[in-house]
């Protein structure tokens, strides 16, 4: 997992713009599949965010949701934009946050009627002590002067599969009568909230802005520009979001380490042989370069073990481990070793060591990634 990055998905340009205006050098970043995301940071300093557009529905919204966690092994998965309120206590340009996510069009249909089977994702305990713990402060709205700090709700959303711009249609009496604890309704949410229960539970978290009432104004309000007003509104509180929630993992890992190192400070080690039996090592802190054990097994195949190490590469240069020119210059090597293995000369084998070992030391920031070059040139040089 990428701790320091967090996935920003919006659905609208509108959306996906607010988004992009907080970001620092956002930089295109292209998926094989020919998706396009953008990736910059907060701020100068803030967390790093992947920015995608998945546009409307909850088919595609899975999909490509689905698409930038494989990508980006982020720390967590926002989705931004915004949403039609359902009850008259949420108005205009507040915030919701959804406590659950409801895909209310699943039901059976029989001879008395259409019958739900209701399907709900909540918000990940840990996000949403964060996202409450913010919205509490109110530091998140920056807002122009005088504007007061819109109200932020933590409450279900219903997510379907049509625009919703009625209060007394069928399709808004059968959301009141089945899920009459949603406080807004959109068309995105319930297939990230999916993605991200299918991606080992990742962080999701559904943040909208209130643009409309959902009961046939929505073209008066839409005239009166609070899409613009309520997008504005979700974005700042998403974006406050990722950098609390990078800095909360931040946080957690730096107090992981430090009981890890008071439990190895407090550790005593007591070794007795017996017989033939002979205590190799005895030691409560090590310094440097010891082994304890078998040695790592070596790659079998050195055209198999290559081709992992160019995922491996990567991954660290998504990670933000690699920094562009030396992950173009590590790239590069990794191409001319993959050239030198086919030449089976003596030559070929040296100039394939040779072009292992500068990758090597391009890449030896990154302990795992050097280790498995490291692996690679010893049987490389076996060979030669």
């Amino acid at each position: 997992m990428n701790s320091s990055l967090v996935v920003i998905l919006t659905a609208l340009n509108l959306e996906y713009d607010a988004v992009r205006s907080r970001l620092t050098d956002p930089r295109v970043h292209r998926h094989p599949a020919g998706t396009r995301f953008e990736v910059g940071r907060l701020g100068g300093n803030g967390c790093r965010v992947a920015l995608g557009l998945v546009g409307k529905g909850n088919h595609p919204a899975a999909v490509l949701a689905e698409r930038a966690m494989a990508e980006f092994s982020p720390a967590a998965v926002i989705f931004v934009g915004v949403a039609g309120a359902l009850w008259p206590s949420i108005r205009l340009g507040d915030v919701v946050v959804a406590s659950q996510v409801y895909a209310y069009h699943g039901g059976t249909s029989e001879d008395d009627g259409l019958k739900a089977r209701p399907k709900a994702w909540e918000i990940p305990h840990g996000a949403g002590q964060i996202a409450q713990h913010l919205a509490r402060g109110g530091e998140w709205f920056r807002g122009r002067p005088g504007d007061a700090v819109p109200r932020v709700h933590f409450a279900p959303i219903a997510a379907g599969e049509i625009v919703q711009d009625s209060a007394v249609s069928d399709q808004a009496r059968w959301v009141r009568q089945h899920y009459n604890d949603a406080v807004a309704i959109e068309m995105e949410a319930a297939g990230v909230a999916q993605a991200g229960h299918l991606n080992r539970a990742l962080p999701v978290v559904v943040v909208r802005g209130i643009s409309d009432r959902a009961d046939g104004t929505k073209t008066a309000t839409d005239g009166e520009n609070w899409q613009p007003r309520a997008v504005a509104h979700a974005a700042a509180f998403a974006t406050a979001l990722a950098q609390e929630l990078v800095a909360d993992g931040a946080a957690s890992q730096r107090e992981t380490a430090q009981r890890d190192r008071q439990t190895q400070m407090g550790m005593t080690n007591r070794n007795v042989a017996s017989g033939n039996a002979r205590v190799g090592v005895q030691a409560g802190q090590i310094h440097g370069n010891v082994t304890v054990g078998r040695e790592p097994e070596p790659p079998a195949d050195l055209a198999t073990a290559i081709g992992d190490l160019r995922g491996l590469l990567r991954q660290a240069h998504r990670d933000g481990q690699l920094d562009e020119a030396t992950y173009a210059a590590a790239e590069t090597e990794l191409d001319t070793a993959g050239d030198c293995l086919k030449d089976e000369t003596p030559q070929g084998r040296s100039a394939l060591v040779v072009s292992l070992r500068r990758m090597r030391g391009l890449v030896a920031d990154v302990t795992e990634l050097a280790a498995r070059v490291a692996a690679i040139i010893a049987v490389a040089k076996g060979l030669s």
